[in-house]
């Protein structure tokens, strides 16, 4: 095989990792999903609010971090489009999320771009998450409630 068909193949392979996790996070399936990370996987949240961690290291911190989400969320994932990048492993995905905040049945409707490196075995090493907070708290506070920019968010660990 050619570097190039290897690189090729390596691309693919990374483009269906996040492609999986979009998948199996819209699922709820959160055994399933952490399985697409390495064992020293980063999950990174560079505007997270109050209450979610800015990074989760690990498989087990994942797991714990991702367990509440079926239960906080209802959300599909739709409009995936790949950004070519010069390095096969490393991954552009921007798309949408849309669905339900089950607290509070408020609607739950994000534009996401992930930055996301893999290893040779396809396995999520890094994964940067940039999604917007204020649509996670506008979606969660309850329609009684004002809200608040400072309020926190917790569905994870």
């Amino acid at each position: 095989m050619s570097a190039k068909e290897d690189d090729a193949n390596r691309r693919a392979a990374a483009q269906h990792a996040v492609a999986e996790h979009l998948r199996l996070t819209a699922a709820g399936s959160t055994d399933e999903w952490v399985e697409l990370f390495a064992p020293d996987a980063v999950l990174e949240f560079p505007y997270a609010p109050n209450g979610v961690p800015k990074q989760v290291t690990g498989r087990d911190a994942l797991l714990a971090h991702m367990r509440g989400f079926p239960e906080t969320f209802d959300v599909e994932f739709t409009e995936l489009v790949f950004h070519d990048t010069v390095d096969p492993g490393l991954v552009i995905a921007q798309f949408r999320s849309k669905g339900t905040a089950l607290p509070t049945g408020k609607p739950y409707e994000q534009t996401c771009i992930s930055v996301v490196r893999t290893d040779g075995d396809a396995l999520i090493t890094h994964y940067l998450d940039y999604w917007n907070p204020l649509v996670a708290i506008e979606a969660l506070t309850p329609h009684d409630v004002l809200s608040d920019p400072d309020r926190s968010v917790t569905f994870g660990g």
